[in-house]
């Protein structure tokens, strides 16, 4: 069943941009640019996702969302051009699920929704980062990587684990072939080439994290 997605946000051409991604990508789109006229939609029929701007006519988005969580727990992204940190803990603290600050790149959101909503429907076929044991291969927003095989072992590993931080030791260890010195920085070597190849299909989304002192973790 296709989801979706309520974007509430009253700069137009905005609105409609991403509205055009989230079609893009497989979602029903409906704009509304006003705050309370959105908030009577949701009350009517609740959406899969909404995506909120902060300031609104009628009724601003931190009204919204707070009246929203008194009847629902729908996903909400919060959108605004708003970068102090007391905004973004207030829209946190009543219920938002993420917050992004304008400018801001429609691709990104896009991905942000596909994560909230995997991980709201856990049993939904489309998933960002596909492995396929049985080919050794990998597909990323459903788009094929083209990885050497360390490359494949490395990333397969770290995303099957997602959020546990490995090692440079333990990446070394899933890559050394018998008799074959590779040292710690082949591994430095691998990371950045996989994170070449994963920008190329989403550039604004980071998927393999550096954790200073420790290693990499792969968090999407």
């Amino acid at each position: 069943m296709t989801a979706r997605i309520l974007i509430v946000e009253d700069e137009n051409e905005l609105a409609t941009i991403i509205a055009d991604y989230a079609k893009a990508a497989g979602y029903d789109a409906e704009v509304i640019g006003n705050g309370r006229t959105a908030l009577a939609a949701i009350e009517r029929q609740t959406p899969d996702l909404i995506v909120l701007d902060l300031q609104l006519p009628g009724l601003d988005g931190l009204s919204v969302c707070k009246t929203v969580r008194r009847f629902s727990d729908v996903p909400i992204i919060m959108v605004t051009a708003r970068v102090e940190e007391v905004d973004r803990l207030i829209g946190l603290e009543i219920g938002a699920d993420d917050y992004v600050c304008k400018p801001f790149s429609p691709r990104e959101l896009v991905a942000r929704i596909k994560v909230i909503l995997r991980r709201r429907r856990p049993d939904e076929p489309e998933r960002l980062l596909v492995i396929d044991e049985s080919t050794h291969t990998i597909r990323l927003a459903s788009q094929p990587l083209t990885l050497t095989a360390s490359e494949y072992v490395l990333l397969a590993t770290m995303a099957k684990r997602r959020g546990t931080i490995y090692s440079r030791a333990q990446l070394l260890d899933l890559v050394r072939h018998d008799n074959f010195d590779v040292g710690d920085r082949a591994i430095d070597t691998h990371i950045k080439n996989l994170r070449r190849k994963l920008s190329a299909v989403l550039p604004d989304v980071e998927i393999i994290h550096s954790v200073y002192g420790l290693g990499y973790r792969v968090e999407f």
